[in-house]
This record gives C-alpha cells, structure tokens and sequence, in this order.
C-alpha cells in the first residue's frame, strides 16, 4: 500500500478572533485579536497524524484562489501527499468563523466552499492501510470512500448529520464523536460491531464495543488557551496509535495527551504537537 492513512475530508482557511468573552445571540462583543489559520477537520486530522510520525496522504477540494496557499502550508510543510487534491476552478476555498473566549471556548461558523465539490466520482481508489474521514465533506462521497476502503475505517461523526446511511455506520471499524455528538445519533449506534470512542473534554475518553466498556483513560490536566482543533488532534492521534497496534487503553491515553497539547496553544493545525511532545507529557516529563 502506497500510504498508511489516507484521509477524505476538508481543508478551510480559519479566520480566529480571541476575545475576553463569547457573544449571546444578537450581542457585539469588541477588543478582539484577529489571526488566520489552516484548517478544516481533514486537513486537521491528517496534519496530526503526519506530525505524530505516520505517513499520510489527503484528498480533498480547494479554490483556485490565495485562500488555498495558506491553507494548504502546513501540510505541504510537513510533506503530506497532497497528490489527491482536487482543485476547483469556481468554487472558493473553505472557511471558518472562529470566536474564542479567554478561557479557550470557541463559537464556530463554515462556509464550506469548495469542500462541498469533493464527489463521488473523485474517489477513484483506496490503497491504503487506513481510511480516516470526517463529515465535513458530501455524505455521498464519504459513503463511496468506505464502499472502497479495503482496510480500517475510522469515521469521525463530525459535525453531527442525519444522512450519514446505516451502511456506512456499519462499515466503520472505529467511529469516533463527542458527547453531544453521541446523543445525535443515540440508538443509531447500538449494535454496531465497531469501537465506538466518546470524547469527553476535559474527562477524557472512552471506548465501547457492543455496549461494554472497551477502556478510558484521563485528560492531563492543563490550562486551555484554545479548544480549536484539540478534537481533531484526538482523532489523528487515536488513528496513528490504533495503527501502531496498541491496546485500547495507551491508545485513549496517548489521544489524550495531543488533544490536551494543542487545547494549550492558539489555531486548529498550528497547534498540533509532535510526537516527542506527547510522549514527554505521558511520562509526565
């Protein structure tokens, strides 16, 4: 196989105003400080998982436009085969609306632009040991990438959809949401033969398999600057870890412990740790 993890998702351009507080509906809260930022869960996902020391490819869809070059920088800094790119000639790169707070909470809005033009017909094949995806890209073509996966799945339910089809549900090997996202897709999970990994925040993590406790493992504590991508780093790190081959335990602990370093830093890749980082904090180094 060409490549250890190949994930299908999104690639945004991340517009970040940090401020004292979130807004209420209908309220301006001023005195923000505005950053840009590479982002979008797929190219989250794979920039965690490159950095984390796996060989990874992405395929994804981005603008003719200036937006994708920044976008983009991050992962071809760090060698990600981005060789399945897909560029469209109208379409813009994707962007997100970040607000955080001074305690590190976010409020987020995607205009997801060219994200939405990745399709079926794009996913030609899956040659790799790993498919990780998200829902940030069309449900059709997320169906028609785990129809041809001929490895592990790990599906990321993220943001929470309705249309995600039962079959893909029961092709994944791993899906991965966080609470909220859980209590979306309630009884749609029972039965499932995959893991099913639940993020918890600051609580940490668990895995479950046909409705019995799998493993769970603690978040280090730490004090958040920015939550932004912490998720993301999660997944990434829990699919390096699962293909490392190692129990359901050191692979929660070992999430965990990249979620909590990128939930210390600003922006969603920027943040990403690498693996000296992680294995420094489960030492307790």
């Amino acid at each position: 196989m060409s490549e250890r993890i190949l994930v299908v998702g999104s690639v945004n351009l991340d517009f970040v105003a940090t401020g004292s507080r979130l807004p209420r509906p209908g309220e301006t809260v001023t005195g923000a400080v505005l950053r840009s930022h590479p982002g979008g869960k797929g190219a989250n996902q794979a920039l965690a998982a490159r950095r984390l020391g796996a060989e990874v490819g992405l395929q994804a869809c981005v603008g003719l436009d200036a937006m994708a070059d920044e976008a983009l920088s991050l992962l071809r800094a760090e060698n990600v085969d981005l060789s399945k790119l897909h560029v469209h000639p109208t379409s813009p790169t994707g962007v997100a609306l970040i607000a955080v707070s001074a305690d590190g909470e976010n409020q987020i809005v995607v205009a997801p632009g060219a994200n939405e033009r990745l399709l079926p017909e794009h996913i030609e094949v899956i040659d790799a040991s790993v498919l990780l995806m998200q829902l940030e890209v069309p449900i059709a073509t997320v169906t028609r990438a785990a129809e041809m996966a001929k490895g592990l799945v790990i599906l990321n339910l993220a943001p929470a959809s309705a249309e995600i089809p039962q079959s893909v549900l029961e092709r994944a090997d791993v899906l991965v949401v966080n609470e909220g996202e859980g209590q979306a897709y309630g009884a749609r999970l029972d039965g499932l033969g995959a893991l099913i990994v639940t993020t918890l925040g600051a609580r940490g993590a668990r895995m479950m398999k046909a409705g019995r406790l799998v493993a769970e493992a603690a978040a280090p504590k730490i004090t958040a600057v920015d939550t932004t991508g912490a998720g993301d780093c999660f997944v990434g790190a829990l699919t390096v870890a699962l293909l490392e081959h190692r129990t359901g335990a050191e692979a929660l602990a070992f999430a965990c412990a990249a979620g909590a370093i990128a939930a210390t830093r600003a922006g969603a890749q920027t943040s990403m740790p690498r693996r000296s980082e992680v294995d420094a904090l489960l030492r307790g180094a």
